[in-house]
Parts: structure tokens; sequence; C-alpha cells
């Protein structure tokens, strides 16, 4: 099932696609009023009865037309900010290192890198990445499986964490590579407003098995990011039990799990992203989130 947050008109809500991926089915009336337009409150109140309503509403496939209304951003806004994870490919930590914006010669952290975005840089599908050409010449992209989570929890441990996943949801890690090295963190670099592009939709865990999704990245068309989430250096169940260990995860949390090799920082010279790129990220299974860099 593909949850979504859509914008008809002046209304804005919850809904779900159809099974055949081609129209938004709107929340029943009575739904929409215990959740309105909140997918972390629907994530909070969700049963196994909510769970076949919504599937059965799938199948029926009632709705307009996709290209009839606009998706937003699936989890807006969020309670907090989003969880990142930092050098979490083998190629990738390889790569950034070479360019000297991260560091150099370090490999693979021994404990994962978690960092966050600012609830503020979340935009969705079709939004313009703003170019903050006053603050940076160094736009980068990041193509992400984002994980959500469903029943929250603290001092969660790895072999149980997957009963804690809702669902899985496509994430670019918008990144200012200058100011990532020049403030020596990574907060300012990749929390500039409209940063973290997010959706089309969340896919509930039971459609795909997010340890093993295909990742790919295009800009301008070009292919530049290909892996699989099998190849994270950590992979989700670790990550949802290091974050745990001391910080309560809620229902609707975002778990950005880290981006393969191919960034723009990443080649020599470096091939930054400029006004009028256009990203486009696709995730077996998760659909296409596509966002141009505004002029």
């Amino acid at each position: 099932m593909r949850l979504v947050r859509f914008a008809a008109g002046s209304q804005a809500g919850l809904g779900v696609l159809s099974s055949d991926g081609k129209r938004v089915v709107p929340m029943a009336q009575d739904l929409a009023r215990r959740s309105g337009s909140d997918m972390s409150g629907l994530i909070s109140d969700w049963s196994a009865e909510l769970r076949d309503r919504l599937g059965e509403a799938a199948r029926a496939g009632e709705g307009p037309e996709l290209d009839a209304v606009r998706l937003l951003a699936p989890l807006a806004p969020l309670r907090r900010n989003v969880f990142c994870v930092g050098k979490n490919y083998a190629e990738h930590v390889a790569e950034i290192e070479r360019s000297g914006f991260v560091g150099h010669n370090q490999g693979p952290p021994p404990k994962p890198a978690i960092f966050t975005k600012a609830t503020t840089a979340v935009i969705g599908p079709g939004d313009p990445i703003p170019a903050h050409a006053d603050l940076t010449r160094a736009l980068d992209y990041e193509g992400e499986l984002a994980v959500v989570i469903g029943a929250g929890g603290c001092r969660i441990p790895a072999e149980t964490a997957m009963d804690h996943v809702f669902g899985y949801t496509i994430l670019n890690d918008v990144t200012a590579r200058d100011l990532q090295r020049d403030h020596q963190q990574w907060f300012i670099g990749k929390s500039l407003d409209g940063f973290c592009p997010m959706g089309p939709a969340i896919t509930t865990r039971d459609e795909v098995d997010g340890t093993r999704l295909d990742v790919r990245c295009w800009v301008n068309g070009e292919l530049r990011q290909e892996s699989n989430t099998s190849r994270l250096i950590t992979g989700i169940p670790a990550l949802i039990a290091t974050i745990s260990a001391g910080i309560t995860l809620l229902p609707g949390d975002v778990i950005a799990t880290g981006t393969p090799q191919g960034v723009g920082a990443g080649f020599d010279p470096p091939r930054f992203l400029v006004p009028g790129d256009e990203v486009a990220i696709e995730i077996e299974g998760l659909g296409r989130l596509i966002n141009r860099v505004s002029e």
C-alpha cells in the first residue's frame, strides 16, 4: 500500500494510491476527521482495521487521476528533525574522502555517523530545490532510502527492529558541500530550507524488503548513482537500535539510511548542481522522486 499527502485545488489531505498507481483515493470522511492531513497521526493510529479499509479503497481505485492532483511530502510537517546517516556505503566513503570535503583517509566510521536535517528543509515531489546561491557554490544531491517508523520505542533491539518499521519513502539529502566543510559539522550544510525533498509516497513495509532495494539517481537524465540497500555498511535494524539506544523513536520519525557512490563531489572535477538541473531518484518498489533546482 502506498500512502500519500496530496492537494487538489485549495484542499489538502491524506490518501492512498490505487492498486494500479494511476489514481489517488482520498481518505474516507470518518478517517479524515480523525487524521486530517497528519500522516504521523495516521501512523500512530494504525491498526489492522485501518490497514484493511485502506487496502480495500486502493483496490477499488475511486478517486482523481494522479496527474490531476499535486503530491506533497508524505510526512509534513514533521514532529522533529529527520535522522540521517553519513558514510554508510563503502564506495561513497572513499569518494567523499577523496573530495576533501569531509576529511581524508578515515575510512568507514567505527559507529554510524548520525546527524539530522531540520524540519524546514522538507519539500515534496516536484517542488523546486532552492539554489541558495548566496550561501553555497557546491550544491550536491544524495539519493537515499528513508525508513518511516511505526511503533515507537526506546532501546529497541536490532533483532526486533524491523517490527518498528511502518514503511519506506525516497529522500534527497541535498547538501551544500562547502558549508559542510567550513562549519566542520553537517547540520547547516544539509539543513537549508528546501534541502530535503521527500516522496512521492510511503510504501508500507509489507510491500517491499527494505534491506535489498535498488537505488538509482539521475541528473538531467544521466545516471549518477546506482546501488542496492544490501550494501549498507550499517543496516536498517542496527540503525534503529543505535538511534533508539537512548532516544525514544516516535511514530512518523524518518531515518535516511545514507547515499551510495556517485554524488557530485565524488567526480574530478566535481559536478555540482546548478539552477535548472533536474534530480530524479528511483528506488525499487517506491516510485520516483523528481525535483529541479530553482533558477
